[in-house]
């Protein structure tokens, strides 16, 4: 392992993470990879093992270094402890990139000839395994990247953002291979065969028809400080804010109005002073406007002598009564509660001001908007970042939800990138269960994303905002929405072979 390795592998580092928001340079990640799978060349499996730990430190140092601002600012965690912390989980995360560059150097020295498909499918394996383990982080997965270019992402429908990462991995592979000298040709021309099939494929997607019917949204955008989101002082101010911009929006004369994650500053329906008034309040305000709400609301219920706190969200009918509730499922580790609090992390104290850890929902609740024509849309609601889940959230479509609502409060995130990333994501969900996605955030962003992905409207971020669309409901369930990840799992499956020791000849 040479100084130049080192160097290829910091640049590739540097080129995907820029091909992320906020700089966005989609463009970069189809050859990102390439210097660094160059300097993979003449390297043992151990120094390629290093290599690209070192490669997924840089990237993740690029991509995830928002976590810095949430401890920092709104977890008051000082400074020296706050970059640690930043750091620490960098390096965990780049644990997952690892093994790849070992595998490729394995693979070079066992099959040669078959590198170019191998190292898709590692890529994609680890990409899986990040989305699984320890909870799952599947954040800056490398199919992310090209969110904004249409006839690429349509495969998404068949093979889920884990299909776009491979078919990035395998182009840049085969620049490698290329320019390594070898003189194989085979690589080049089945990624050239591969992106032509895919941007076939996304055309055809994109001029095809879309569902019928139409539902009329609209996202809310209070704008509500972090620090005085639960400040009893400013209660009435929140509140306030939201029947404000509501108001403004409803002359609009939506099916349906969003407010963001946790938008009502009280336990919704909860049982203790001044919670009964507060929601009953709000239940007036609702009938007094004849549209339902979906709003995000913490609930609290007391059972067994124990107090259960859940992040959930609430739609509210034309009367104001409640019609569904959904409970968060894919909670925020550190965020929502702290794992192995009783046995190890007992002396951490999770971010979310709320006092006991929360509790995960169970089910994917399906919620039912009625349209003044009488006619119903189902819906399916996530709540922050269960969005970056592709699993999660094809199995409220595969219940029958036909449009995907996303409530969140990405104030955590400040004035960094991580507010486009998260957005970017939602656009994959789309895609990949063809349905459209409404999008209500406290700070932004704030939006719609139709059925093919494409991004409707948006607000900016940290700004008052309420904006209403039509949206056509999806009409068909996706290979993707039935089946999920089938195609990451016969990545695995290829993994396994590849990483497997040929056999003794005799």
């Amino acid at each position: 392992m040479t100084r130049r390795s080192l160097a290829l592998a910091v640049l590739s580092g540097l080129l995907l993470a820029a091909s992320f928001p906020s700089l966005g340079y989609s463009f970069l990640a189809w050859f990102a990879l390439v210097p660094f799978l160059f300097a993979l060349s003449g390297q043992t499996v151990r120094t390629g093992l290093l290599l690209s730990f070192l490669f997924g430190l840089v990237f993740f140092c690029g991509t995830v270094s928002w976590v810095f601002n949430s401890i920092h600012v709104y977890g008051h965690v000082t400074l020296l402890p706050a970059s640690f912390i930043t750091l620490l989980f960098c390096v965990v995360l780049a644990l997952f990139i690892a093994p790849f560059g070992a595998v490729i150097v394995h693979v070079r020295a066992t099959r040669p000839g078959i590198v170019f498909l191998a190292a898709p499918a590692v890529w994609v394996t680890l990409e899986l395994a990040r989305t699984h383990l320890f909870s799952g982080f599947p954040w800056a997965l490398a199919g992310y990247s090209p969110y904004r270019t249409l006839p690429v992402i349509q495969v998404a429908d068949l093979a889920g953002v884990y299909g776009i990462s491979f078919v990035i991995v395998l182009v840049n592979t085969a620049l490698a291979e290329l320019i390594s000298g070898r003189k194989r040709f085979a690589p080049l021309l089945t990624a050239a065969l591969v992106l032509i099939a895919v941007l076939g494929y996304g055309y055809h997607r994109l001029n095809a028809e879309t569902g019928s019917g139409s539902i009329t949204v609209t996202v809310v955008q209070g704008n509500i400080e972090q620090d005085k989101k639960w400040d009893p002082a400013y209660q009435s101010e929140v509140i306030a804010t939201y029947k404000r911009l509501t108001l403004k929006a409803i002359e609009q004369k939506p099916d349906l109005v969003i407010w963001p994650e946790t938008a009502t500053p009280f336990y919704l329906e909860g049982a203790d002073d001044p919670y009964p008034a507060l929601t009953n309040d709000l239940r007036r305000f609702v009938r007094s406007g004849g549209i339902p709400l979906l709003t995000g609301s913490p609930t609290s219920e007391n059972k067994d002598r124990r107090r259960l706190l859940r992040n959930s969200a609430f739609l509210l009918d034309r009367d104001g009564m409640t019609k569904n509730v959904y409970h968060k499922i894919h909670l925020v580790p550190f965020g929502e509660y702290v794992p192995l609090k009783k046995s190890l992390l007992f002396f951490v104290e999770k971010m979310v001001q709320a006092g006991d850890d929360f509790q995960t929902g169970t089910g994917h609740t399906v919620m039912k908007v009625r349209l003044p024509a009488g006619d119903a849309v189902a819906i399916g609601t996530v709540i922050c970042y269960e969005i970056i889940f592709p699993d999660l959230v094809r199995r409220f479509v595969n219940e029958g939800a036909t449009v995907i609502t996303t409530v969140t409060n990405d104030a955590w995130f400040g004035r960094t990138g991580a507010p486009y990333q998260h957005f970017s994501m939602a656009v994959l969900r789309a895609v990949e269960n063809r349905v459209p996605v409404a999008r209500a955030a406290n700070t932004g962003i704030s939006g719609f994303i139709d059925a093919k992905g494409r991004i409707l409207e948006t607000s900016g971020i940290f700004t008052e905002a309420y904006l209403t669309r039509t949206l056509v409901p999806g009409s068909t369930k996706t290979f993707y929405t039935r089946y999920g990840d089938v195609f990451a799992w016969l990545c695995v499956l290829v993994t396994v072979v590849v990483v497997l020791p040929l056999p003794r000849r005799a």
